[in-house]
């Protein structure tokens, strides 16, 4: 098992998670964060961390295609390890439908 970031963090990208995870296996892109589910150790305290609920275990129906999404992108963006400030208009995406459609964006972030 691990755990995998979707598309609720798109557009949010809540960083409360990358201070507890104890293997720093969370990739930073410009507006969402990933999982490199390789380096997750499925401890799971990041999950309870996420206020946008986009953190769930791959056990969940039809994460298949987000293993690899989180596989993918934490293999071309830089590793984040320190709480960063939420983006912007957070609260106001937060729930948001249809997010990966509108918003989702490949370029790294800063990392750090």
């Amino acid at each position: 098992m691990t755990y995998i970031v979707n598309d609720a963090c798109i557009a949010c990208k809540y960083t409360d998670c990358v201070e507890v995870c104890p293997v720093d296996c969370f990739y930073e892109g410009e507006n969402m964060l990933v999982i490199h589910p390789d380096e997750c150790i499925d401890c799971g305290v990041c999950e309870p961390e996420c206020p946008a609920d986009a953190i769930r275990p791959d056990t969940e129906p039809d994460m298949e295609k987000w293993v690899e999404f989180n596989r993918k992108y934490s293999e071309m963006w830089p590793v984040i390890i320190t709480k960063k400030d939420p983006l912007p208009k957070a609260e106001e995406h937060d729930g948001e439908e249809g997010k990966l459609e509108k918003y989702f964006s490949e370029a790294p972030g800063e990392g750090g």
